[in-house]
C-alpha cells in the first residue's frame, strides 16, 4: 500500500505543479528518459519547458488512480479535468502512465493524454495550437 501512496502523491505534484506552472516540479515527477504524449507527438523532458508554456493555463483537477503494479513498474489510468483560467472551459479525458520505481522513488516513466470530445469521440489530441512546439526527438 506505500508504493500506491507514493505514486498518488507523486501523481500530486504533477497536478500541483502543471497548475502553479513549477515546471521543475512536473519534470521532477519523471524517469530522466520520460516522456509525455498528446496532439498527436511524444516529447522528451527537454521538450517540457516550451511544451508547458504555450499550453494554457489553469486548475489540473486530477482524480484517484488506478494503479497496478508489478515489482518496480506499474501503469495507470487518471481522470483529468482541465479548467482554463481565462474562460473557464474545460477539457476532460484521462492520463494513461506507465511507472518506475527508482533510487529517487517511484517515477513516471511515461504518460499520454486522452481527450473526451463533445462528440463521443476519444482521441489523443489535434494539433490546434500554431504556438504548440514540436518535439525535440521524434515521436
Amino acid at each position: 500500500m506505500s508504493d500506491i501512496i507514493e505514486i498518488e502523491q507523486l501523481l500530486a505534484r504533477y497536478a500541483v505543479g502543471m497548475t502553479s506552472a513549477d515546471i521543475e516540479a512536473v519534470v521532477d515527477v519523471f524517469t530522466p528518459d520520460g516522456t509525455y504524449s498528446a496532439f498527436g507527438a511524444t516529447y522528451g523532458l527537454t521538450d517540457f519547458p516550451t511544451l508547458v508554456e504555450a499550453a494554457p493555463k489553469g486548475l489540473f483537477l486530477t482524480g484517484t488512480s488506478a494503479i497496478e503494479l508489478d515489482g518496480d513498474t506499474g501503469t495507470g489510468r487518471q481522470p483529468l479535468c482541465f479548467v482554463d483560467q481565462t474562460n473557464h472551459n474545460m477539457r476532460i479525458g484521462w492520463y494513461t502512465d506507465t511507472y518506475l520505481r527508482t533510487a529517487s522513488g517511484w517515477r513516471l516513466k511515461t504518460r499520454s493524454m486522452t481527450f473526451l470530445r463533445r462528440s463521443g469521440a476519444r482521441d489523443s489530441g489535434r494539433p490546434h495550437d500554431p504556438t504548440r512546439p514540436e518535439p525535440t526527438v521524434a515521436s
